[in-house]
């Protein structure tokens, strides 16, 4: 397993951004996917945005296209998340988590895809 830990969450305006960081540790980082997920109070964990191992392939939730940004940076070992144009719906417990399978070409949305999980950060965005 991969051991992940998430930074930059906080308190921010409607409108404002933030960008998240996820670094990791353990197996090759380089060799497999990442996905950002979030759960809000009373909601089920939902995919927020992922990217596949070598960085090239992307995917998003529609509720964040156009705002959010996944990367990686493999020599750091870190995945990120820039948040722009926040909304009060954005408010959430934001985690980071691995895909264990290697070299995946696509991004997968699915939570039971990935075995490895940080121990989220918080995202409060007031109105």
């Amino acid at each position: 397993q991969v051991q992940l830990v998430e930074s930059g969450g906080g308190l921010v305006q409607a409108g404002g951004s933030l960008r998240l960081s996820c670094a990791a540790s353990g197996r090759t980082f380089s060799s497999y996917a990442m996905g950002w997920f979030r759960q809000a109070p009373g909601k089920e964990r939902e995919f927020v945005a992922g990217i596949n191992w070598s960085g090239r392939s992307t995917n998003y939730a529609d509720s964040v296209k156009g705002r959010f940004t996944i990367s990686r940076d493999n020599g750091k070992r870190t995945v990120y998340l820039q948040m722009n144009s926040l909304k009060p719906a954005d408010t959430a417990v934001y985690y980071c988590a691995a895909d264990p399978s290697t070299y995946r070409a696509v991004v997968t949305t699915a939570s039971r895809d990935y075995d490895s999980w940080g121990q989220g950060t918080q995202v409060t965005v007031s109105s």
